[in-house]
């Protein structure tokens, strides 16, 4: 597996992360079995949230994994908070410590690598942000600190306050969802393409250090699906296996291709739970795509180009 560095953080991570809210889907064993595998492939990283199963993934991985010191030593693990359920986001100073002392408790571990706050907060406090984050980060709880589907000024904000570097944000980003890329080649023009949704933060991450982690980078819209195989994206599918039929693999690795070909450095997080679609998700950091592959594969999701 090929390696990256994960933001300003020093951590050397794998290209492809382990996304586990998909985890209490599988059984034990299974679980165990796709975790055992993941780990002789490189991927040692594991993202998750106290939302994802309210808790519940939290707790199977730990015993999918077998915890205990040796094992976590080997692996990185990051999680997110803020989300609560019937109430909505909470970044307050008592809301995120008392979160991360639940993750810790669930995942049985003394610390995280990395911890997310889980999209924004409206009613966010940066003041109180910082001191949580300066109590865990004091007493050994969180290493590392960032955010999750932010724009570039609400990173602005926090980091007026926060201490501690913001090395991650993790944004959705696919081949059919791309956004991000979209508007940045339609500076200055009329049409729709053009219109600015999440204030640069593609560049903006990227001049900060800080690692994009891609979620959901095989499906379309919002949670609406895959798009491999999907009747509604036939040029895409097209393009797809055409490119996957020249390097000999599967169409799941040219999507992931896709992202990895970016000079962003990203992170893609995959959140299947079946052995052999993983591994196939892994073999795409062995491929690089051609500056004109990469563009028709974007072409064929049906973005423009000006």
């Amino acid at each position: 597996m090929r390696n990256i560095t994960l933001g300003l953080s020093g951590l050397t991570v794998p290209a492809i992360a382990v996304g586990c809210m998909r985890i209490t889907s599988v059984e034990k064993t299974e679980a165990e079995r796709f975790i055992k595998t993941a780990l002789e492939l490189g991927a040692f990283f594991f993202d998750h949230a106290d939302i994802y199963g309210q808790g519940e993934c939290e707790e199977r991985f730990a015993e999918a994994i077998g915890m205990n010191p040796r094992v976590r030593e080997s692996i990185c693990l990051q999680s997110k908070c803020g989300i609560r359920s019937g109430v909505a986001f909470d970044f307050s100073k008592e809301h995120i410590l008392a979160a991360a002392d639940g993750i810790l408790k669930r995942l049985k571990t003394e610390y995280l690598d990395v911890l997310l706050l889980h999209r924004p907060d409206a009613l966010m406090e940066p003041e109180e942000v910082a001191e949580a984050f300066n109590i865990l980060h004091n007493r050994g709880k969180v290493r590392h600190f960032g955010v999750s589907n932010h724009n570039p000024y609400q990173i602005r904000l926090l980091t007026k306050y926060v201490r501690q570097p913001i090395v991650v944000n993790q944004l959705q980003l696919s081949i059919t969802n791309s956004s991000m890329i979209s508007q940045g080649l339609h500076v200055n023009m009329s049409e729709q393409d053009a219109v600015d949704r999440d204030g640069g933060v593609l560049d903006f991450c990227r001049l900060k250090d800080i690692t994009i982690q891609t979620w959901s980078p095989l499906q379309y819209g919002f949670f609406d699906g895959p798009f491999l195989g999907n009747k509604k994206f036939p040029k895409l599918n097209a393009k797809i296996d055409e490119i996957a039929a020249k390097y000999g693999v599967s169409n799941t690795t040219i999507a992931v291709a896709w992202l990895l070909r970016h000079p962003a450095q990203l992170q893609p997080v995959i959140g299947t739970w079946k052995i052999s679609r993983f591994a196939e998700c892994v073999k795409a950091a062995e491929i690089k795509l051609s500056r004109e592959e990469w563009y028709a594969l974007f072409i064929a999701a049906g973005n423009t180009l000006p």
